[in-house]
């Protein structure tokens, strides 16, 4: 903005004195920017098609750039020059780019007079507010920086003569192109170890929400660095679409530029609306998909030229041996010992997958899926000029197949054929046609055999199936075979939970599948069920069921016959019903396991969509999968096992079984009247044959009861929950290994209160607690910093009391998982005190919860972008309760405003389910009545609206408070 408010003064000056140069520039620099042309300073402005954005305004501004410094320069005797470097020696100056400028001298001068010179320069680039980097130097000091400083001879590659001694200027760019060729071998290394530690730092462009466009894996200093390599004459990059992918990462930062006012390569989410209208898109999500072709283009471009680069390398240091093996006789067999066979047609060279010298890719349809599957077995990369050659066959008998069509269709020989109708082609499944070259053939619909064991043994290839996958998206192979792929290509994916774009998710899900094999009967269904399973977020709808019509389509063109389609569209349908039912449901209700096992329909379906859910996780990111998570799973799956294998639901509902631990809490709190809790950092491992054990470790599961108000209580009964599960950091791995949860357990035990004239009142507690021990604790949770994790809540019933013989107590127990936003665990006896504070009345949690809120908050610069929340009704959830689905964003006392809200609306909660997924809040509670039974349908979807508008109101009166409930 300083640069702005800079050249707007200039630019409005008189155009008189010693600044009438620096006016000019600004004037039309601005006009330049405003979409008019002027050729120099001080000439009248004409609009020029193609001027106002893109190359032709990058190479304008640079141009009247170049004009107005040398102006500023002046006429010099020879011996002085203006370099450009960087950036702007090639030209590629966005609005708030800065400018790279190099005052060159032969030495010959006073250092006073160069000093003048330099001042005459730098100065009216500084008075407009524009960035500057600038060195003077002689050609001896460049040398000796540039041998130094890695960068700098990189920026000197681009050097461009300004003004000045135009011989000098070509005499340095001579020099540093010979030294940097003569000591690429050496130099190139180096480069490399800086590219990958950008990427350590800022990762990779194509598969970031807010990436960076210049810094990140992809980005505009990649390509840059192609431009190095090829300066080496060592190798040289890819040029398919790689100018095309530079242009566009260009033009978004010029308008990024353009619509903040500020020289940043982020784009921003706030921003990403903006720079698309600017540029004529549709939406945010049209340009991401636009930015990451172009990142997936440069980033492609530089695997395979640093893969060139360390075979050229490799190749100087084994020449002296290889030659001796000619002149020993070895001839073209010598030549030929590094040729090793991989598969038919497929051969290992010089440590790629290459097209052995007899393949015939025209004639053979299947040979781009065995070469791949071959690579990635071999754990080779495919080789760039095989899969060129392999796309310009297929390319080539698709056109030729599309004019034979129309032939045959204008000379009246039928018409459109459905691809279900279509069989094979004799026995190969392979379709044939006679041309003037000879035969070749297309890959038939359904595909040959060969062509899916093929395509199977490529996704079980582990990690080495990512790059063999990217070299034939590269040139469009991929969607040449799968042509639904092209719907998810690219596409980002807004939730931060997940790692990667939507194809690239489900390339790494069937990663993660691969190393699963060994769990299921068929391997074949789980590796192509976990590439399909997110296939239909390319489409408008759920994904879910949108997926399964288009995974039926792709499972026929893959050749599966009938059986096996269906049951990879019911994996794609029900891909995350494991999940949500393990960690949103009460899994000792008869009704969720039956609902489950229902929907599955037999064990070999269970078993795949057991592992396809771990794979799915596990590919997310590491805040979707956990060791609590796996355990509740898998809780899941052995129940629904047993009701498929004909034993009863009842069988698999056990009542929970407390915890030694939780007993002696219990009882404690019983006899002092009062709240007891304690904290734990490593909780127990689960233990096969307990289910209480078992309980207590997957408990990550939910919050806690509205008990104790007028209306009566915890509910009638012994309300039983299954434990839950939250956002723990997973370690992403392709195996399956033990993960520690993140936060520490506190367990807290309350005497239940229930209704005054109750005869099994605990001592000293006949009136009700001033709020429901669920906001209570939630609420002290949140005013002492303490981010929820995952909670659940049970009533235990004691078998006695000491006041009272042969009575029964009833005690809440809650189990929370919890941890501190920053700084060091609060004592528990601190927390105690607070708790029993806010049941008896003397602590005001909403007031105090308000406090926090207004210190939290700030003005912002643009609202957010969350989406309101959303609370539903879950059909059929459970036959003991209603259950109500809570989705929103994760804030500072939510948890406690949810309890609330339910308190104030009379039900009771029997138990709840917490989930918090990056910055989203996914919770399930399940409420009945005063009396004990689920709500009516009405009153439960009553219930649902005031619930969702009260949490509305918050969220529109809350300005962004800080997350963490």
């Amino acid at each position: 903005m300083a640069e702005q408010a800079g050249i707007t003064r200039a630019a409005a000056g008189t155009g008189a004195g010693p600044h009438a140069g620096a006016g000019g520039y600004a004037a039309a620099r601005l006009r330049l920017l405003n979409g008019a042309h002027s050729s120099g300073p001080g000439e009248e402005a004409r609009p020029r098609a193609g001027a106002v954005s893109g190359p032709a305004r990058r190479e304008e501004l640079a141009h009247i750039t170049d004009q107005w410094l040398g102006g500023l320069l002046g006429p010099v005797d020879p011996g002085v020059a203006l370099v450009a470097v960087g950036g702007y020696g090639r030209g590629e100056l966005s609005p708030r780019s800065d400018l790279d400028i190099l005052l060159l001298h032969d030495g010959s001068r006073a250092k006073g007079e160069i000093a003048q010179l330099a001042d005459r320069v730098w100065y009216p680039v500084w008075d407009l507010g524009i960035a500057l980097d600038h060195s003077v130097r002689t050609p001896s000091e460049v040398r000796a920086v540039a041998q130094q400083d890695l960068k700098v001879q990189l920026g000197l590659l681009d050097a461009r003569h300004v003004a000045g001694d135009e011989a000098l200027t070509a005499g340095l760019r001579a020099e540093v192109l010979a030294r940097w060729r003569a000591e690429a071998h050496k130099r190139l290394p180096e480069v490399r170890e800086l590219a990958e530690e950008r990427t350590h730092t800022h990762g990779e462009l194509r598969f970031l929400l807010e990436p960076d466009l210049k810094e990140a894996r992809g980005g505009l200093r990649d390509a840059t660095l192609l431009r190095a390599v090829a300066a080496s004459w060592l190798a040289d990059a890819p040029r398919g679409g790689l100018a095309e992918a530079r242009r566009t990462l260009l033009d978004v930062r010029d308008a990024l530029h353009l619509g903040t006012g500020r020289a940043t390569d982020r784009l921003a989410q706030q921003d990403q609306n903006q720079v698309a209208a600017a540029l004529g898109l549709l939406d945010a999500d049209v340009l991401l998909r636009q930015v990451y072709e172009a990142a997936r283009t440069i980033a492609y471009a530089n695997d395979v030229t640093w893969r060139e680069v360390g075979r050229v390398l490799r190749g100087r240091a084994g020449r002296a041996s290889r030659l001796r093996g000619l002149l020993g006789g070895g001839g073209r067999g010598a030549a030929d010992q590094g040729r090793t066979p991989l598969a038919e047609g497929v051969v290992e060279h010089d440590g790629e997958a290459v097209l052995a010298r007899t393949a015939r890719p025209e004639r053979d349809p299947v040979l781009p899926l065995r070469a791949a599957a071959a690579a990635a077995q071999a754990q080779l990369p495919l080789a760039l000029p095989a899969v060129r050659r392999m796309a310009e066959a297929v390319r080539g008998t698709d056109s030729a197949r599309g004019s034979r069509s129309a032939a045959g269709r204008s000379a009246g020989v039928g018409g459109p054929v459905s691809s279900r109708s279509a069989g094979p082609s004799g026995s190969s499944g392979l379709s044939g046609s006679s041309g003037a070259s000879g035969s070749s053939r297309t890959l038939s619909v359904p595909w040959p055999a060969e062509a899916r064991e093929e395509f199977v043994s490529l996704l079980g290839a582990g990690e080495a199936t990512v790059p063999v996958w990217e070299a034939l998206e590269a040139e469009g192979l991929i969607a040449r075979l799968l042509p639904d792929w092209e719907r998810v290509r690219c596409r980002p994916q807004r939730n931060p939970v997940h790692r990667f774009t939507v194809d690239r998710h489900l390339v790494e899900t069937a990663v993660c599948a691969s190393a699963l094999t060994r769990r299921v009967q068929r391997p074949d269904l789980l590796l192509v069920g976990a590439l399909l399973h997110d296939i239909g977020k390319g489409w408008p709808g759920d994904h879910s069921v949108v997926g399964e019509t288009i995974a039926r389509d792709m499972a026929y063109r893959i050749g599966f016959d009938a059986p096996d389609v269906e049951v990879l569209a019911t994996l794609v349908r029900h891909h995350l019903l494991l999940v949500e039912t393990a960690t949103r449901r009460d899994l000792d209700d008869p009704a969720t396991v039956r609902s489950v096992a229902d929907t599955v329909g037999s064990l070999g379906t269970l078993e795949l969509l057991h592992a396809l859910t771990e794979a799915d996780a596990r590919a997310t990111g590491p805040a979707a999968w956990s060791a609590w998570r796996s355990t509740l799973v898998a809780d899941l799956v052995k129940r629904v096992a047993g009701v498929l294998a004909g034993e009863a639901v009842e069988e698999h509902t056990e009542p929970y079984v407390p915890t030694a631990e939780a007993e002696r809490l219990a009882a404690e709190a019983w006899r002092t009247h009062g709240p007891v809790l304690t904290l734990h950092g490593s909780p127990e491992a689960p233990s096969e044959d307990s289910r209480g054990q078992r309980a207590a470790a997957a408990a990550a599961a939910a919050a806690a009861a509205a008990a104790g108000a007028e209306a009566g209580g915890p509910g009638a009964g012994g309300a039983t929950e299954h434990s839950r599960q939250d956002t723990e950091n997973a370690t992403h791995d392709a195996g399956v290994k033990r993960q520690d949860p993140v936060g520490v357990e506190l367990l807290v035990a309350v005497p239940a209160p229930p209704a005054p004239d109750d005869p099994t009142s605990a001592p000293g507690t006949s009136r009700p607690y001033a709020m429901g021990v669920l906001p209570a604790v939630a609420g002290v949770l949140a005013l002492h910093r303490l981010t929820v994790r995952a909670a659940d809540l049970r009533v235990l019933r004691l078998p006695g009391s000491a006041s009272e013989p042969g009575a029964e107590a009833s005690v809440l127990l809650l189990s929370w998982r919890v941890a501190t936003e920053y700084g060091s665990l609060p004592l528990a006896t601190r927390l105690r005190a607070d708790l029993a504070r806010a049941l008896d009345g003397s602590l005001d949690i909403a007031a105090r919860l308000a406090e926090r809120e207004a210190a939290y908050r700030r003005p912002r610069r643009r609202a957010s972008h969350a989406p309101p929340p959303r609370v539903s009704v879950a059909p059929a959830g459970s036959e003991v309760a209603t259950v109500l689905e809570v989705r929103a964003q994760d804030a500072h006392g939510l948890l406690y405003r949810i309890g609330r809200a339910l308190e104030g609306a009379g039900v009771v909660v029997r138990s709840a389910h917490v989930s918090t997924l990056g910055s989203n809040a996914v919770d399930a509670f399940y409420v009945t009545g005063a009396d004990g039974a689920p709500l009516p349908p009405a009153e439960a979807a009553g219930l649902a609206r005031d619930l969702e508008r009260e949490l509305g109101r918050e969220r529109a009166a809350a300005a962004g408070p800080a997350p963490g409930r």
